[in-house]
This record gives C-alpha cells, sequence and structure tokens, in this order.
C-alpha cells in the first residue's frame, strides 16, 4: 500500500502532480519562515550573551572580583562614548601582570598608547578627521576586535591600553580579576544598562515567538488541505471497491507525508541560502552575524520530524467521514452550526490576564512569562476556536440584507459551513490581533516614558557635559575653574556659538543622591548659577530676565528638569564674581548642529575635561534620549514591526492558499452553476463575498480583543492605560485588509478555468 500510495502521489496525473507541487512550495515556504523565526530567537540570545565580557567589573557579576589562582589583577573602566546619536563602548584597561585575563576577540591586552577597535569603529576612525574622533583615544589602533568580543557586526566598541598608575587614580576604576561571562539577561544585581535585561526579553520573545509560529503553523495546515474534497471522493469511492479504513488512512498518510517531507527540504534549502539576507535585519536593533543564526538540534528534530507527522496526522483527521463510511462523502448533510460556546476560550483568556490586573503580577521573570503568555496563547486559540460561529453570524447579516443572487448564495454556502469560511482567513485574523497587541503595547509605553524622537534644532545643537556626579555620600569634588586655554580653543571651532559655565550654587553640594528632583525654581538645589553674560547664545537654556547679571536657571543635566528654550530666568543675588569662583557643576557648548561642530567638541571635551560619570558629553536631544529610554523602547518597536511584517505576509500567502483550495474543492459545484446559466461575474462575487465577510467581521473581534489584551497586560505588567494608537496602525490594518482583497482578487482567473464545463463531467 505504501507503493501504491506513492504512485497515486507521483503518478496521479496532472492534478495529482500540480496538488504535489503547491502544498511542496507552500510547506517550504512555512518552513523557511519557521526556520527563519527559531534562528532569529536562537541569534537574540547569542548576541545578548555576546555582552557579557561588557559586563565585567559590575557589582551584580562576582565573578569580575573572586580570586583566581595563577592570574594577574586587572584595572578596569567601561564608560560610553558617543558619535552622531550612535553609542561607543569603551573599555580602558591596565594590566598590572602577564597573566591579567584577557577580553574575548583579543589577542592580548593593549599596552598604554594602544588601542583595539571594532571593525565598525576602525572604519569609522579611517575616514573621519582625527578631531571629530580619533583624537578621543589615546595612542594608535593595533589592530580589530575578533569576532567573539562583538554582540554585532555593526558594534562600536574600543578597548584602550593605560598606565596602571594613570587608571587607578580614576574614581570610577575597578580591579578585576576575571573577565565575565554572565550576559545581560542573567546578571543578578547592579548591572550595567546593555543588552537585553533578564526582566523583558525572556517574556517579550516569548510573546514574539507565540505571535509568528501561529501564523505560520496555520499557513502550514492550510497547504496540506488543497483539494481535500477532491481527494476525499477518490478514497470514498476505493472504500466502495473494497479498500479498508486501514489502507485508505495508508495511502492519505504516505501522499501528505511526502508532500510534507520535499516541502522540507526546500524550507532548509531556501533558509540556507537567505541566512545571510535575514542576518542582515536590524531586529534588535543591529545587525547579526550569520553564524549567530543558527538552529540547534532540536530544533532541527523538531522541523524536521514534527511537519511530515502533523501532515501525517491532519490527513487522517481529514479523512475521519470516509474511514467511517465510504458514502460519508457522497452523502454529506449540513453540519451542525457552531455554537456560541465557540467563544469560551476568548473569555477564558480575558480572565486570565484580568486576574492579574486585580492581584498583581507576579515577582519574577519566569512567574510573569507563566502568567501573561499562557493568557495571550489561550486567547489567540480562542480567536481561532470562535471565528467559525463569528462567520455564522456575519452569513445570517449578510443573508438578511442581500437582494442580489451573488449575496444570497455566498450567504447560503456560508452558513452551510462556517468553518471552511473561516479558514481561508484565520491567520490574519491572528495577524491583525497581534498588530493591535505590538501596537497598544508599544505606543503607550512610549507614550508613558516620554520616548519622543522629535527634538528641536536647539537641543541637537547643545552639548552638555556634566562635572558632577552624585554618590552615595554626596556629589563627588568639583572642577574649580577650566583649563587654561580651552574656552578660546572651543571658540576657534567652526560652528561653535556660545560657551556657557554653570556653576554649583552653595545648596547643590548638600542634595542627597537618593532624592528626586524637584520642581524647577531659584531655590531648586538641582539648579545651576550662571553669569547672564555667559548666557547670550545658548538658546536651548533660555536666557535672564530684563536687567539681571546671575541667574539661578535648570540644569540641563538632568532631562526631566530642562524647561523651554525660550524660558526667561529671575535675577540671582549672587554677584557675578562670587558666581565666577562657585566650582563648576556642567559646561554647556553651543553650536550650529552639524555633525562636525558637535563631533569636534565632544572630542575636545573628551580630552581635556573628561566627563565624571561614565559617558561622553551629550548634546541635550541625545542626554533626554537616553533618560527616556528611546533607544530601548525602538528595540521593541522594531520586534513589534517584525512580527507585523512577518505575520502579514504569512497571513497572504495563507488566505491565498486556501482560496485556491475552496475554488478546487468546489469546481463542481461551481461548474453546475455556470452551465445552469449563472454568469462569471456572479461566481466572482460569491467567491469574493466568502472571504470578505468572515474577514471584516472576525477582523473587527481580532482588533478589539487586541487592544483589550493590551490594556489587560499594560495594567497588570506596568500599571499604566492604553493609549489609542494614531494613524500609522489604522494604516496598517487598512493596508493589510486592501492586501487581502487583491489577494481574494487575483484568484479569480483560477475560477473561470476551475468552472469550465468539462468540470462537470462525473468521475
Amino acid at each position: 500500500m505504501i507503493r501504491f500510495g506513492l504512485r497515486l502521489t507521483l503518478r496521479g496525473g496532472r492534478e495529482a502532480a500540480a496538488r504535489l507541487i503547491v502544498i511542496c512550495a507552500a510547506v517550504a515556504i512555512g518552513v523557511a519562515l519557521l526556520l527563519s523565526t527559531l534562528a532569529g530567537l536562537n541569534a537574540m540570545h547569542t548576541q545578548n550573551a555576546r555582552f557579557g565580557w561588557l559586563e565585567t567589573g559590575a557589582q551584580g557579576v562576582s565573578e569580575s572580583h573572586r580570586p583566581v589562582p595563577g592570574s594577574d589583577p586587572e584595572w578596569w573602566l567601561l564608560s560610553a562614548d558617543e558619535y552622531a546619536g550612535t553609542q561607543i563602548g569603551r573599555v580602558d584597561v591596565a594590566a598590572t601582570g602577564a597573566r591579567s585575563p584577557i577580553p574575548p576577540g583579543l589577542p592580548r591586552l593593549p599596552s598604554a598608547g594602544e588601542y583595539y577597535a571594532s571593525p565598525a569603529l576602525a572604519a569609522l576612525l579611517r575616514t573621519l578627521p582625527n578631531a571629530e574622533l580619533a583624537a578621543r583615544y589615546p595612542g594608535h589602533l593595533v589592530a580589530t576586535i575578533g569576532d567573539a568580543g562583538l554582540p554585532s557586526p555593526d558594534s562600536l566598541i574600543v578597548v584602550v591600553g593605560r598606565s596602571v598608575a594613570d587608571l587607578s587614580a580614576q574614581p570610577r576604576a575597578t580591579e578585576i580579576t576575571e573577565i565575565s561571562t554572565t550576559s545581560p539577561s542573567g546578571c543578578n544585581g547592579p548591572c550595567y544598562d546593555i543588552g537585553f535585561n533578564a526582566r523583558s526579553i525572556d517574556l517579550i520573545l516569548s510573546v514574539v515567538s507565540a505571535a509568528i509560529l501561529f501564523p505560520v503553523l496555520i499557513f502550514i495546515g492550510a497547504a496540506t488541505r488543497l483539494s481535500a474534497a477532491r481527494r476525499d471522493q477518490r478514497f470514498a469511492a476505493m472504500r466502495l471497491v473494497g479498500a479498508t479504513p486501514r489502507q485508505i488512512a495508508l495511502i492519505a498518510a504516505v501522499e501528505s507525508t511526502l508532500a510534507a517531507f520535499i516541502g522540507v527540504l526546500l524550507g532548509f534549502g531556501l533558509f540556507a541560502a537567505f541566512q545571510p539576507l535575514i542576518a542582515r535585519v536590524p531586529f534588535t536593533g543591529t545587525r547579526f552575524f550569520a553564524h549567530d543564526m543558527a538552529l540547534s538540534m532540536p530544533d532541527v528534530l523538531a522541523v524536521a520530524l514534527g511537519v511530515p507527522i502533523a501532515a501525517a496526522v491532519a490527513a487522517r483527521f481529514a479523512l475521519r467521514r470516509v474511514i467511517v463510511s465510504p458514502l460519508g462523502v457522497s452523502r454529506r448533510v449540513t453540519p451542525q452550526p457552531p455554537s456560541a460556546w465557540r467563544v469560551l476560550p476568548v473569555v477564558a483568556g480575558i480572565a486570565e490576564l484580568a486576574y492579574f490586573v486585580a492581584q498583581g503580577r507576579p515577582a519574577t521573570t519566569d512567574g510573569q512569562i507563566m502568567a501573561f503568555l499562557p493568557g495571550i496563547l489561550i486567547t489567540m486559540s480562542g480567536l481561532v476556536f470562535a471565528g467559525p460561529w463569528l462567520t455564522m453570524i456575519g452569513s445570517r447579516a449578510l443573508a438578511v440584507r442581500a437582494r442580489r443572487p451573488a449575496a444570497l448564495i455566498a450567504a447560503r454556502r456560508l452558513s452551510d459551513n462556517p468553518q471552511a469560511g473561516f479558514r481561508a482567513i484565520s491567520g490574519l485574523v491572528l495577524s491583525l490581533f497581534v498588530a493591535s497587541v505590538a501596537f497598544g503595547i508599544i505606543l503607550s509605553f512610549d507614550a508613558h516614558r516620554g520616548g519622543s524622537t522629535s527634538y528641536s534644532p536647539a537641543e541637537q545643537a547643545t552639548i552638555v557635559d556634566d562635572l558632577i556626579v552624585f554618590a552615595d555620600r554626596g556629589p563627588t569634588a568639583p572642577v574649580r575653574a577650566l583649563p587654561a586655554g580651552l574656552a578660546g580653543t572651543l571658540h576657534a571651532i567652526a560652528g561653535v556659538r556660545a560657551v556657557t559655565p554653570l556653576h554649583a550654587g552653595p545648596e547643590f553640594g548638600v542634595m542627597p543622591a537618593t532624592t528626586g528632583p524637584p520642581p524647577v525654581g531659584a531655590a531648586d538645589p538641582f539648579s545651576v548659577l550662571v553669569e547672564c553674560a555667559d548666557l547670550v547664545g545658548a538658546t536651548a537654556l533660555g536666557s535672564c530676565a530684563p536687567g539681571a547679571a546671575t541667574a539661578a536657571v535648570a540644569d540641563p543635566s538632568f532631562a526631566q528638569l530642562q524647561g523651554p528654550s525660550g524660558a526667561v530666568w529671575q535675577a540671582a543675588p549672587e554677584s557675578p564674581g562670587s558666581v565666577a569662583a562657585l566650582p563648576l557643576a556642567t559646561l554647556v557648548v553651543t553650536t550650529d548642529g552639524t555633525r562636525h561642530a558637535v563631533e569636534q567638541v565632544r572630542t575636545l571635551l573628551a580630552q581635556r575635561m573628561p566627563s565624571r560619570d561614565g559617558f561622553a558629553p551629550l548634546t541635550i536631544a541625545e542626554d533626554r534620549a537616553q533618560s527616556a529610554d528611546t533607544k530601548r523602547s525602538q528595540g521593541y518597536e522594531r520586534l513589534a514591526d517584525v512580527v507585523i511584517l512577518t505575520s502579514l505576509p504569512i497571513a497572504g500567502c495563507t488566505l491565498a492558499v486556501s482560496v485556491v483550495a475552496g475554488l478546487n474543492d468546489r469546481r463542481r459545484p461551481f461548474g453546475l452553476l455556470r452551465l445552469s446559466g449563472t454568469p462569471l461575474t456572479v461566481l466572482r462575487r460569491v467567491v469574493a463575498l466568502e472571504a470578505a465577510v468572515p474577514l471584516l467581521v472576525s477582523a473587527v473581534v481580532s482588533i478589539a480583543v487586541g487592544f483589550l489584551t493590551a490594556y489587560l497586560f499594560l495594567r497588570a505588567q506596568m500599571s499604566e492605560t492604553l493609549v489609542p494608537p494614531g494613524i500609522g496602525y489604522y494604516a496598517t490594518v487598512v493596508a493589510g485588509l486592501v492586501a487581502s482583497l487583491a489577494i481574494i482578487a487575483s484568484t479569480m482567473p483560477l475560477l473561470d478555468r476551475t468552472t469550465a464545463t468539462e468540470t462537470t463531467r462525473t468521475d
């Protein structure tokens, strides 16, 4: 029977060959997408793990400070540089002996006057003037950092060699004994804010993987159902001539498994061919290495064995009526209509999420995954389970308002088999649900965090160098005065318009580090004093009141305290001479906003007045973006975009396959309708309405449920409310619906061929 099944599949005529080719192609696309999803998730974890060595010295990484026999200590200082809005990771090192630990990707530690740079940073150093970037790093470039020390091919990292006497004198430098291998996701305690945090990555990736895998699996399932009705008729005829149920099941399993097996092989080939291109997609805001897009052995086995087995099981399940009775196909009756009980899974999923809104989220990341992921998955599954009932409701509404034959026929066919009507658009319904949840959560997160990426020209052109750093015991020793000649050198840079020193007031030194910033005002300990003559030209800081010689202004080092550029500050009681004698709190340099001016100023300040907080001098726009965590929000937005841009094409492919399968399965009744005189245009309207009605009804419900899910997640996880989406969301929804209708329209030429006169013959 296995040989007979292979013969029917491979030599069953033109129709069998066409069905095999289409199923193999559809399964190959689905498998390639599935493998890309799994490889992408693996690459994200691998990329995050490569940030581990940059966690060296963090308080939450005990391995950096534990005694290591036979190893010499090493002085270590991690800081953040900046170029054109992109952060550069800088590590200053000083070996105390020949056996000091070496970071990954380096053949040896750089000596004083040497540095290693990542390939992307080395390319910048070669192409840019020294005054814009290279002059920040003392010495010369020895070589580039290897892939083992880079999270991404685009990573900008530099390892600078220093002398022990020089580096050990830095306030933030620490002595380490071992290079950290702890991923940011696994750091337990205070760690540097790099990579992905353990509290977010597992939960987000779990939701992302489920959101992508569901449409892919539905697509593969739709592909295996091509020509299901014609195949059922053939198997029923075989039953009538004496074939046993077991033989029929074996033949069906052979046919489905062979198609799925060939499709899996093609899918692996497609994945291998496009793997380098997929790695270039910035899922996390930066590219992956191609070799990071790797599949684990469990991934390979799960796909290679799971898809053919699932196809065989689906074929066995689809033939249940044929196996029960050989007349089960030829004497079909209208199945029982779906009941309203089908909405219970959706209600259960929403109730599960609502429970944690009332009780509060679990304290641990694993607990949060177990709390939210089942609720979201149950809701997604519930939408698919409730789809036939929603389709039946839509068909009844269509029948009531029908005025033309096409609407009546479509309504009758949908009500006769709402399961088949919904099956065609189930993938798109899930995509709309995922898009609604993603947009709702990300947009609300940005709105509540103030994650705006729009800044005024003055904010983008004003550089702030924070010179006082708060610690547990109060602020560090302030800078007493500008180095000699620095102001003149800054003014000599083309594009510099003003150099404004801001001085620490008498109250500044008593402000405890744990106290939040109070409202802006003259008595604010976070305000600083300025000579009004120096404030001229610093438009981002505002201006002094008429007649004032000195003023207390909001310190621009605190992004949340920045006032509008048109702010007018009242006079301070201190005289210009007494203000000039006060220590410096912040140095503000106003430029014309060009990259050359901004970067030359940043380089000069890094050389002459290095920042004490581990960050390079930043523009006000860069400071506000980091304070609002805009880059991380943008990373989450990219993940949401990946989910949406991946699930929508998959849903479109599912819709196309399902419509084609429906036309093939109904070729005989459609052919009889056309033979009896029904115009082809009427049949086209029937096909369009059969797909459009359940699509629109289910789309409204899935969008509403998606927003409700996003609201409950925000309330439970972040104690925030849902912010209504903007025009971008609605444009995405409309584009998806229009694309779906276009896919339906593209199958209409097939209707002409499948309803030809010869299709009405009796096999």
